[in-house]
């Protein structure tokens, strides 16, 4: 989700401080707003954004993943909020209401339409891009706006890697592929190990490679 996708749009064109403003204040907007017309309007527009930059299946994907993520968080509400008109009661005082319902959907638009913005924003900013504005924009830390840009780079990669010690399991005869969730979270975390050290090992070389290019010297500039 977090991999830089090149385009000439005007989404990539834009300043990456402003993108950054833009994506934040969208996300606000969605903890202001309580109608949910309104939240699915935004969730539209982000929509539209995602198809401006020729990202419309990944803006597809990200919507129904974080809906299916925030579904368990709607039951939740439902079945904990029992203010105002029944609905269905389900056992003794135990009911589902109008009410929980509605705010049961705020709560899931809410997070669905807050989180796409700032994903769609790192898909079309490079993280170098990225980190060099808002340090001349922003006045972070060049320190930190470059730690900030190296993990964005990082996750992609690490992700790959994962990927490629789960296949190599998998080869072996491991059932990842397991429809049971507690079972796959076991066999995930022994597969931690070898990404973490391999993980060590990049950051060593990658610190290495910036100190070789002076960001020591830049750092206190």
């Amino acid at each position: 989700m977090l991999t830089y996708h090149p385009g000439k749009t005007l989404l990539h064109r834009l300043d990456p401080t402003l993108k950054v403003l833009i994506a934040f204040a969208i996300s606000t907007l969605c903890f202001v707003v309580t109608n949910v017309f309104v939240l699915l309007g935004i969730l539209v527009f982000e929509f539209l954004l995602s198809l401006s930059c020729g990202l419309w299946k990944w803006g597809l994907r990200s919507i129904f993943g974080l809906l299916k993520f925030c579904l368990l968080l709607f039951v939740i509400q439902i079945l904990t909020y029992s203010t105002g008109e029944i609905f269905l009661r389900i056992y003794g005082d135990w009911v589902i209401t109008y009410e929980g319902i509605l705010i049961g959907l705020i709560l899931t638009l809410r997070i669905t339409a807050s989180a796409l913005p700032l994903a769609l924003m790192l898909r079309v900013t490079k993280p170098t891009a990225l980190a060099n504005s808002l340090y001349r924009y922003l006045h972070i830390p060049y320190k930190y706006a470059f730690a900030f840009g190296m993990a964005l780079r990082f996750i992609p990669t690490f992700a790959e890697e994962m990927e490629e010690i789960m296949e190599a399991q998998t080869a072996r005869g491991v059932e990842l592929d397991t429809r049971n969730p507690f079972k796959k979270i076991r066999l995930l975390m022994p597969l931690c190990v070898p990404l973490l050290l391999s993980s060590v090992r990049k950051i060593e070389t990658a610190t290495i490679s910036a100190e070789l290019r002076g960001f020591a010297l830049r750092k206190r500039k």
